[in-house]
């Protein structure tokens, strides 16, 4: 009975060796699937392209200061700055240089604008010219809307400041902390924006990753292999406001899944099996 027993721990011994040297083979994998941008790069002509800039779109909100050499009439077209500190709230020109209790309250607090919503018409109410049609245009283009209204015959040499207050996009599926993101900049690549969401999971696809973008009032879809330099030329390299990215799970997931429940099954039975014989031979 004593050799039989020893007999039993060897080969329950290869047994857990066996078991531990397949848990390592499965766990092992090619890193080239979870690396972005493998290969050679094309230096010279990736250096050669040009970031779109952003587009006024619907829904944008936007902050509009005008600037000039007559800072008086330049008040007429700029937003009221809502003050807040504490619990007091004042109301001042956007301009600089306030005099009276208004410039006190200016210096007392953090201004904000309520900036311009664009409408779904694509059209702002500017103060003080009224209704502007400034869906897709560019902030150059916008700027220069602007001076065919205020140069020369209302301002003096005037210059704007012109940002976008909403700008954001969503992320989501297989990555480590989906959901919508929100930026002080206007220009972000998929790059960047992988890295304020975590990076994709394990499991995501990196060569099938879908872009939803609204343009000129029409959904489009895209999908880049971010294994690939090449993106790097793709319009969509850059986000737009607004856009949506969708990562998918690979179909390893499933098979993990299918694995980890194999794994804990057959370990689990194994235990059971070997207790059932330890206590068959103890008993006797």
């Amino acid at each position: 009975m004593k050799s039989s027993f020893l007999g039993l721990k060897y080969f329950g011994g290869l047994g857990i060796c066996g078991i531990i040297i397949v848990f390592f083979c499965c766990s092992c994998g090619n890193t080239r699937q979870i690396t972005l941008m493998q290969g050679k790069f094309d230096t010279a002509a990736l250096s050669q392209i040009k970031v779109t800039e952003p587009v006024i779109q619907k829904g944008d909100l936007l902050s509009i200061i005008v600037y000039s050499d007559n800072p008086q009439t330049t008040a007429l077209y700029n937003q009221s700055l809502v003050i807040v500190s504490g619990s007091n709230t004042a109301v001042g020109g956007a301009t600089q240089g306030g005099t009276g209790s208004n410039a006190g309250a200016l210096n007392a607090g953090s201004p904000t604008t309520p900036g311009y919503l664009v409408d779904e018409s694509g059209n702002i109410q500017f103060q003080g010219l009224g209704v502007l049609h400034i869906e897709g245009l560019n902030k150059a283009q916008l700027k220069n809307l602007l001076d065919s209204k205020l140069k020369d015959s209302l301002l003096i040499n005037p210059y704007y400041n012109i940002r976008f207050m909403n700008y954001r996009f969503t992320m989501l599926g297989e990555i480590n902390h989906p959901g919508i993101f929100g930026i002080p900049g206007e220009r972000l690549s998929i790059l960047e924006a992988l890295g304020l969401a975590g990076d994709l999971t394990f499991y995501g696809r990196r060569d099938n990753v879908l872009f939803i973008r609204e343009n000129n009032g029409k959904r489009e879809f895209a999908r880049l292999d971010l294994t690939k330099p090449e993106i790097m030329s793709s319009p969509y390299f850059y986000l737009q406001q607004n856009d949506i990215v969708i990562v998918e799970a690979s179909k390893k997931k499933i098979a993990a899944s299918d694995q980890v429940t194999i794994r804990t099954i057959t370990i689990t039975a194994t235990v059971v099996s070997t207790l059932a014989i330890l206590y068959g031979i103890f008993r006797k």
